[in-house]
């Protein structure tokens, strides 16, 4: 006769063995064990089940499509790998850290890799600048926007965001396939003057250029907020160094923008209406501020903690999009910028080595005051006259700079480029931005 059950107290120790059991062991709670678990084939949990210990009971996380989520950085990954966006934690700003009556025109004005991208013609101005965190833990910095001029009639067209462009180099981790997209998450740290509703877009610049929108109401205390991105289909990030998607937070817009209702659901074509509906507008007084930090994008169906990377590794990954020498501090003098050769009696060329490969052949920006600069060459300097164009080379790792002096030299003649004496405003910069 069989019997259904067999109490605990009729089996005797090592009487069981993997030759008495069937090939599958179906556990409905939770199974426990003091020793090692030793598999010769596979563990499978429940769809979204976690592992993890007494401790950390979620650990590790596995979605239904297999996209592995853990709640901290694993050990062995390299810091700040699995996030896409360059200069998350506000760090860098090779142009300026202050800038202000910003608002008339698109551009990147203080913080490397975020740009203020703008619509129709606002009156609305403002502050950007980087500002110091004293009240959210592992974070000193934040990108800060501030209302110095209100717009309360917004015309259909008006945008205001702060938006990072992706090379598609960077995106190929989000892939599934050629035309699909895997599971991935946005989050950032954000905190305002008053209550304030944004809105987090994700925008795919390539094949079907899809998006997805999610409204945030951010508080007075830094909080963190996130998105999660469906897997989808009939996407595309190409393998290039070209835009393969782009991340805007939206605080002002048009009804061309707001008009509609949010698409939150999942990527879908973009319709302009739908992209930001719901938000306030920062410039609707110059009481306005918002700070953010901590931008994330990573695969997966959650956000883990912040993943950072050391100033240094971030400055070079800043500068394969924008590298600039100078201004130097009043105290350096004349400071250097490159030596310098002489082709004739009143121009020349200098090399310009950049510290990393650029993302394309880079755009030269400088004040435009030729007086700013100067050739110290035959032991006397000559002030700058025109010229600073960039020439032939190997534009991605260097590049010839033309120049030209007011005073006579002779062909064949090694000097330093330089700045005028004292010269605060001086500077070079090397734009390959997306």
């Amino acid at each position: 006769m069989a019997l259904s059950t067999i109490g605990t107290a009729s089996i005797a120790d090592d009487a069981v063995t993997s030759a008495k059991l069937d090939t599958n062991i179906a556990i409905a709670g939770t199974l426990g064990t003091g020793g090692v678990i030793t598999s010769g084939g596979n563990i499978i949990i429940p769809n979204a089940g976690t592992i993890g210990s007494a401790s950390d009971t979620d650990a590790l996380s596995i979605a239904s499509d297999g996209v592995t989520t853990f709640s901290q950085s694993p050990v062995g990954v390299p810091a700040g790998q699995n996030n896409v966006i360059i200069n998350g934690a506000m760090q860098v700003a090779q142009r300026s850290a202050s800038e202000t009556g910003l608002g008339a025109a698109t551009g990147y004005f203080t913080l490397d890799r975020w740009e203020m991208t703008e619509g129709a013609a606002s009156a609305g101005r403002f502050t950007m600048s980087q500002s110091a965190v004293t009240d959210l833990a592992e974070h000193s910095t934040a990108l800060k926007i501030d209302c110095t001029t209100a717009d309360t009639s917004i015309a259909a067209g008006e945008q205001l965001t702060i938006t990072q462009k992706i090379e598609g180099l960077n995106l190929q981790k989000l892939k599934a396939t050629s035309t699909s997209t895997k599971a991935f998450t946005v989050s950032y740290y954000a905190k305002s003057d008053a209550s304030r509703a944004v809105v987090l877009e994700i925008l795919m610049a390539e094949g079907t250029n899809k998006q997805i929108s999610a409204l945030h109401t951010i508080g007075t205390s830094w909080a963190r907020y996130s998105m999660t991105v469906p897997a989808a289909s009939s996407t595309e990030i190409d393998d290039d160094a070209t835009e393969g998607m782009r991340v805007n937070l939206w605080l002002h817009g048009g009804a061309t923008f707001t008009g509609g209702t949010l698409n939150t659901g999942a990527l879908a074509g973009t319709t302009a209406a739908n992209r930001a509906a719901g938000i306030g507008s920062i410039f609707a007084s110059t009481d306005n501020a918002i700070e953010v930090t901590g931008f994330q994008i990573e695969p997966g169906s959650s956000a883990t903690p912040f993943q950072h990377r050391s100033f240094g590794e971030e400055l070079a990954l800043c500068q394969r999009y924008y590298f600039q020498m100078g201004p130097y501090p009043s105290s350096s003098g004349y400071g250097a910028f490159a030596i310098f050769a002489t082709a004739d009696g009143n121009s020349g060329f200098s090399l310009i080595d950049f510290p990393v490969y650029m993302r394309a052949e880079p755009t030269l920006t400088h004040t435009g005051t030729a007086t700013d600069y100067n050739l110290y060459v035959t032991n006397a300097h000559k002030a700058g006259s025109g010229g600073f164009t960039v020439s032939n080379g190997d534009t991605l790792k260097h590049t010839l700079l033309y120049t030209e002096h007011s005073s006579t030299t002779t062909a064949g003649q090694v000097g330093t480029l330089m700045t005028a004496n004292n010269n605060t405003d001086a500077f070079l910069g090397f734009v390959a931005e997306l």
